[in-house]
């Protein structure tokens, strides 16, 4: 019962919040912090629900709606914490919606799937997967944006939502960023995976593995690219989104497939 008030409580805040970045794009001064003001508060409110949520007595509850609320709630908490930063908030306008959605469906138990497990490593490892997952995501986003801002320049057609992003050189530091985080965070969880699970290999976890490595290694040529040969524009968004695609597939297909198709 708590979930569900503190979900549609965090929905509630988390879209006032990008109603308000919405009314302020375009606009000079301060008042952007408070329009993310309601964020902070959903971000604070949507911990307490994953808290009850996910952490159970021995196991882990992480079915396909509660993964899915844990990582668009990681997103959330990056998004806020590049903002100090960089304008980037209106990220939230299409993020912040969706976390707090996945939370509501997440708190209605239609899915749920618990990983019994007492050893804290194999829990660390589950949660450096998520953070790969989360970075790697906010990347395809920031990947997505790029595409669009990139074309509308070239189509001299620099208005609309465009005027309101981040010049263009910013905006490719900022995706290579999420992408350096998220390879470091998908090499930590890769090894400990080989490290920590018994057969890493088994026929329930080969696909998973094997996507992740190709995700990992797309990734890892990507950022070569970047560092050797200053890859940028729409090479790094083919291969960020390339990237992403397949880590997908590794997550959330496999949990569609097993908790919805065969179940």
């Amino acid at each position: 019962m708590f979930s569900t008030i503190a979900s549609t409580l965090a929905t509630l805040l988390y879209c006032l919040s990008a109603y308000l970045i919405f009314k302020q794009l375009g606009k000079t001064g301060n008042r952007r912090w408070l329009a993310l003001a309601p964020a902070i508060a959903a971000v604070l409110l949507q911990a307490a629900s994953l808290n009850r949520l996910i952490i159970q007595p021995q196991s882990l509850n992480l079915g396909f709606f509660a993964a899915l609320a844990l990582i668009t709630w990681l997103i959330s908490i990056q998004i806020l914490l590049s903002s100090v930063y960089r304008r980037i908030e209106s990220l939230g306008i299409f993020v912040f919606p969706l976390s707090g959605l996945a939370n509501v469906v997440a708190s209605l138990h239609l899915s749920d799937h618990l990983i019994a497990t007492g050893d804290s490593a194999i829990k660390g490892h589950i949660m450096i997967s998520v953070i790969a997952y989360s970075l790697i995501t906010l990347g395809a986003f920031q990947a997505g944006l790029l595409a669009y801002q990139d074309h509308s320049i070239r189509q001299h057609q620099p208005g609309g939502f465009i005027r309101f992003l981040p010049p263009l050189h910013d905006m490719e530091n900022l995706l290579f960023q999420f992408l350096g985080f998220g390879f470091v965070c998908l090499s930590a969880s890769l090894l400990s995976g080989f490290i920590y699970l018994e057969n890493i290999f088994a026929q329930q976890l080969v696909h998973k593995t094997v996507l992740s490595i190709v995700a990992w290694v797309i990734l890892g040529i990507l950022l070569f690219g970047r560092l050797r040969f200053g890859w940028r524009g729409k090479k790094a968004i083919r291969w960020t989104l390339s990237a992403f695609a397949f880590l997908m597939l590794a997550f959330f297909g496999s949990k569609l497939v097993l908790e919805f198709i065969l179940a």
